[in-house]
């Protein structure tokens, strides 16, 4: 699909009632946090014993972060729709954007551009199934230059990008989730699980990992040549099932790692199990590893949050990561 110029309207595309339902999940995190935290036993090679330590703070809820070859970071801002570039850990933080409506998740391109996603929110993620209108947006890292990727997916909460450069999204209000191909076909409903939110793909592309977040939380399995098959791999214990798990990543085992608003902590899979990377991290949205050798540099754990600090997280580290 061949790219189309956007033009910026700050504050058109996100009524501030739209917001109402991410601040009603925060306050609920809030209220559940301290009956559910250190549910998830601690992971047994969790690492250092070393404390997070914030490396950037935005004024915003942070919705989704990532880190590009050079070691930059990108984040989306859930209330002011920006896409907002760190260089390093202590710099601060310069808006690439105005208000594209980019409060979804985030990912780098093979050859270095930003897809986000935007329509995050109340009215675009309850009717995202069945009127699709998002758009997933192309932003140059560097200029902020914004241009419409691909079109017609439901509210964009998480994106996740295939090997391939296959693009998967979800709809956190919904159950569809989206697929774009590298030449621009756009399936809304390529796949369908309750309340998705968290997406990664399996190294190879063979899989694609969900998290559900409500409801009966867990972390679905999707075969890429079977979506209408959905597989709930691995579900949190009792004392979880109001832990709202949230972002997710891999490792560099190919292990998935889970941000949770009222658990806490930061989980990974383990043997079909889940265990604690870190705890005490309340409202967390998503976690990402960094790259390249400078800057947020490879093999480090970053993780964003509601309150809009960013954490590295030494518990995490992991050498062979990025």
């Amino acid at each position: 699909m061949r790219p189309t110029h956007v033009r910026h309207h700050p504050g058109a595309h996100r009524p501030r009632r739209a917001a109402l339902p991410a601040v009603a999940l925060a306050a609920t995190a809030a209220f559940l946090a301290p009956a559910s935290a250190q549910a998830a036993p601690a992971c047994p090679d969790a690492g250092s014993a070393a404390q997070p330590v914030e490396v950037a703070q935005l004024p915003d809820w942070v919705e989704s972060v990532i880190v590009d070859a050079q070691g930059r970071m990108f984040v989306t801002a859930y209330f002011t729709g920006r896409v907002y570039r760190i260089d390093a850990p202590g710099s601060t933080p310069v808006a690439l954007t105005g208000d594209i409506g980019a409060n979804g998740g985030i990912v780098v391109r093979a050859d270095g551009s930003l897809l986000v996603g935007t329509g995050n929110d109340i009215a675009h993620s309850l009717t995202g199934d069945a009127f699709p209108t998002s758009r997933l947006l192309e932003v140059d890292p560097d200029s902020g230059a914004v241009r419409t990727y691909a079109s017609g997916l439901g509210g964009i909460d998480g994106v996740a990008l295939a090997p391939d450069g296959t693009v998967y999204t979800t709809t956190v209000g919904g159950r569809n989730i989206g697929r774009v191909t590298p030449d621009g076909r756009v399936d809304p409903a390529w796949a369908r699980v309750p309340q998705p939110n968290g997406i990664a793909v399996a190294p190879g592309g063979s899989e694609v990992y969900v998290i559900q977040t409500t409801v009966a939380p867990g972390l679905y399995r999707i075969a890429a040549d079977d979506p209408a098959h959905p597989r709930r791999w691995v579900s949190p214990g009792p004392a979880d099932a109001l832990a709202l798990p949230d972002g997710l990543t891999l490792d560099s085992r190919g292990r998935p790692l889970v941000a949770t608003h009222a658990a806490g902590q930061i989980w990974r899979v383990e043997d079909g199990a889940l265990c604690a990377v870190q705890s005490g991290m309340y409202l967390s949205t998503q976690i990402t590893y960094g790259h390249g050798t400078q800057g947020f540099s490879a093999g480090k754990l970053y993780r964003a949050g509601v309150n809009g600090k960013i954490y590295e997280i030494p518990a995490g580290y992991d050498p062979s990561a990025g």
